[in-house]
């Protein structure tokens, strides 16, 4: 039994027309019958009862007919997974992410996973609109907040809970404290992002849950010119903890924030609906294991 002798059976199972088929697979009529002949030989029995001019399947043909389509399908997934395998070395991987976290989710990773699949190119963009990009396809994968109201066509891997922490200056009297309540942030000068990134989002909705204002001279767009200017005293900062551990800066001090403690659900995103390939795939359980290690790291610091 060969795959074209089946490719031949189908296609006249679609038009239940042997000179159509024969015309839809650009070969001739009696090469058709020719090659249905066989097949029939071969499994003994009619595949077809032939009415006059009409065909119609036998028991035998719709059996063959249903096995045929999970014959397709699995020819479909070994294609594509092959070129897929191909891509893996010259291929290209989009991901979304939220202004600020590639300091902390990608640096590192990316170096490691381009240097274990050098050909396999990956474009990472910081985007406050990670999440609609991913729904309209403009993303493979995108890491995010994770979203209130999802589309039924994404789906959701959570990546780490994340706090945010006090960035300040470390000769700041309240670097020396472990913990200080969310609205003593009154008293400082604060350097933040623009409106519209998500963890001024974030600590705009804590001011609005204790009924307070922050003085915030200075935004910026730049976690670096952020930094810098806490380093150089000019104000302190909210960012998450999990940034600041890892940044490991000698003049920033991370301090808790208590009542409330600004967080977020960071996750990944992508479509359901789309063949997720093995570089997808594979550079999610790198993340996933990059996460795991900062967490692990960052807790035995604060232990």
């Amino acid at each position: 039994m060969e795959f074209r002798q089946l490719e031949y059976f189908a296609a006249v199972c679609k038009e239940m027309h042997f000179s159509r088929a024969a015309e839809n697979l650009c070969t001739t009529q009696s090469n058709l019958s020719q090659q249905i002949k066989f097949l029939e030989n071969e499994l003994g029995t009619p595949l077809f009862d032939r009415i006059g001019k009409r065909i119609v399947l036998t028991e035998a043909g719709k059996i063959l007919l249903d096995q045929c389509y999970i014959i397709f399908e699995r020819i479909d997934y070994i294609k594509g997974a092959i070129t897929d395998l191909k891509r893996m070395e010259g291929g290209r991987l989009d991901i979304g992410i939220l202004p600020g976290d590639g300091d902390l989710l990608f640096d590192t990773l990316l170096i490691d996973f381009h240097r274990t699949y050098p050909k396999l190119s990956i474009r990472v963009t910081e985007t406050v609109d990670v999440y609609e990009q991913v729904a309209d396809g403009t993303r493979d994968l995108g890491i995010t907040i994770v979203p209130a109201n999802p589309d039924d066509r994404i789906s959701i891997i959570p990546l780490f809970h994340e706090e945010f922490a006090l960035a300040i200056r470390s000769d700041h009297p309240f670097a020396k404290s472990k913990a200080l309540p969310f609205e003593q942030l009154q008293q400082l000068k604060m350097v933040m992002f623009g409106p519209d990134h998500q963890i001024t989002k974030v600590i705009q909705s804590c001011c609005q849950e204790k009924g307070i204002e922050l003085d915030n001279p200075i935004v910026t767009s730049t976690l670096s010119t952020l930094l810098s200017l806490v380093e150089q005293g000019i104000g302190a900062a909210i960012l998450p903890r999990l940034l600041l551990d890892y940044l490991k800066r000698d003049n920033i001090s991370a301090v808790t924030l208590l009542n409330p403690t600004p967080s977020q659900d960071i996750c990944i995103l992508y479509r359901t609906d789309k063949f997720m390939g093995q570089a997808a795939k594979i550079f999610i359980a790198e993340l996933q294991s990059f996460i795991q290690n900062v967490l692990e790291l960052s807790s035995r610091s604060l232990g």
